[in-house]
């Protein structure tokens, strides 16, 4: 017979809607038993069954909301839900210390595609490149950034606080999977970013310019932005349809008078 002292035996597992995403066919959409084969944390028990910690918004441990560090026991029924977009959890009890004040990410080298859509949006985007886990890690903490990612393994790690795993490996869904499930449509400030280095863009004079222009962009344009990190020039060129095409199927309002596109020198 199995005590607290000794959590040796199994407990019952049930994933709802989007984590079952996470987990073998024979366990998703159904409760399933998981053995216990030593001490475990609430976080220890869900992540070697599959599911990451940064996906998981309500934990309950027969009928009773826990945190992270809650310990199990042989018995325990536990149900894990995703993010809610419609219903209010905050009374029952947060998995994290607070919500990030500033929506800002980073994301892993293999999303440099979904970094230049987030930064044409106006989002705050670190993008590091070809670095090791452990420093991108770091920086979701330290900077307080979402940590964007197909590594399901990146986000088990217990320094990441706030991370978004992606399910689709096409850029433009993985925006609108960001878009949709951290509700940003109306945080979006399409054209205020650089899209190279996420510096924030300021209109400035033709004047100011002229000497770095091409003749016929000095000749047809009138309206340009400068970034104010990278010194990178922009302007509505023909690259600027396009970019509103992907804002209407990513349904974010368009700015009707900025004077920046993808256009630059």
């Amino acid at each position: 017979m199995n005590d607290v002292g000794n959590p040796a035996g199994e407990v019952t597992i049930r994933a709802y809607a989007e984590l079952n995403d996470f987990l073998p066919k024979c366990w998703k959409q159904k409760n399933f038993s998981y053995s216990l084969n030593g001490g475990y944390s609430i976080k220890h028990l869900i992540e070697s069954a599959g599911i990451p910690h940064t996906e998981i918004e309500l934990i309950l441990v027969n009928g009773i909301s826990v945190d992270l560090g809650a310990k199990v026991k042989a018995g325990d029924r536990i149900a894990v839900y995703p993010v809610f977009e419609s219903v209010d959890v905050s009374p029952v009890i947060a998995l994290r210390a607070e919500p990030l004040r500033k929506t800002r990410f980073v994301l892993d080298v293999h999303l440099g595609k979904l970094a230049l859509i987030l930064r044409l949006l106006g989002f705050d985007v670190k993008f590091p490149g070809n670095v090791h886990d452990e420093e991108l890690a770091e920086i979701s903490s330290t900077e307080h950034r979402i940590l964007l990612t197909r590594d399901t393994m990146l986000l088990k790690r217990s320094i990441v606080t706030h991370g978004c795993y992606l399910h689709s490996q096409d850029p433009e869904e993985q925006a609108i999977e960001i878009l949709d499930r951290l509700d940003l449509r109306n945080s979006a400030k399409p054209f205020s970013r650089c899209p190279g280095c996420g510096g924030y863009l300021k209109h400035v004079s033709k004047d100011e310019i002229m000497d770095r222009l091409e003749p016929l962009t000095r000749k047809y344009y009138s309206d340009f932005s400068i970034c104010s990190e990278c010194g990178k020039i922009y302007w509505k060129g023909s690259h600027y349809q396009p970019i509103t095409e992907l804002l209407r199927r990513l349904k974010v309002k368009i700015p009707e008078d900025e004077g920046s596109s993808d256009e630059s020198v």
